[in-house]
């Protein structure tokens, strides 16, 4: 297996990466910002993305995006192949991720939306916190990008105040970084508790 920098020769790829990300929102019941083959592959050209490949065959994925004048970066699109999952994978690509937007972004904070628990929990091994939304970026280009996501109109209701995603950041600036620390499960049910009640009160609705 390998996790590399994606770039102009994983083009061929960014296809089969929409379609897993779409049919993995699918299963899940969830909402999820739409991508095209074409903005996945201009983040490889960009070298803004990992890629993990078995042989040829595609294995997982993950890109970066820069918001705010570079004071912000988003870790998005983390996507792993149904016949590759329950062996760790994502946390590995994530890990990439973060370390690359370290490298090339360092004194950005990174930050993510997501209603998946196991994002959620490899964030938080990884130094990122539970925010609200009022501490991510403001760049309405990134918050446009939600209009394709089918909980749209809950951000719209809450004034972009709150949604089914839970925000997630990582502050650099930070004075003891919680990079490495262990993982809290009180303080990850309670936030598990937290989206599992909107997430009902959303199909209710």
């Amino acid at each position: 297996m390998k996790i590399v920098s994606a770039n102009k020769s994983h083009f061929k790829y960014a296809p089969v990466i929409c379609d897993t990300i779409a049919e993995s929102a699918k299963v899940r019941g969830t909402g999820i910002a739409k991508r095209t083959p074409e903005y996945i592959q201009k983040k490889m050209e960009n070298q803004n993305a990992i890629i993990a490949l078995d042989g040829d065959q595609f294995a997982g994925f993950c890109y970066i995006e820069v918001w705010g004048h570079n004071k912000f970066v988003a870790n998005s699109g983390l996507i792993v192949n149904p016949d590759y999952r329950g062996q760790g994978l994502a946390k590995k690509i994530k890990k990439a991720a973060f370390e690359l937007s370290r490298k090339k972004f360092p004194e950005a904070k990174l930050f993510g939306i997501t209603t998946g628990l196991a994002v959620m929990k490899i964030n938080y091994e990884l130094g990122y916190k539970p925010v609200t939304f009022s501490e991510l970026t403001d760049d309405p280009d990134f918050w446009n990008g939600c209009k394709t996501c089918k909980n749209f109109d809950v951000l719209n209701r809450t004034d972009h105040k709150m949604c089914l995603c839970t925000g997630m950041l990582y502050d650099p600036e930070q004075k003891k970084s919680t990079m490495g620390k262990m993982f809290n499960p009180k303080a990850f049910q309670r936030l598990k508790n937290i989206k599992e009640k909107l997430f009902l009160k959303k199909k209710k609705e």
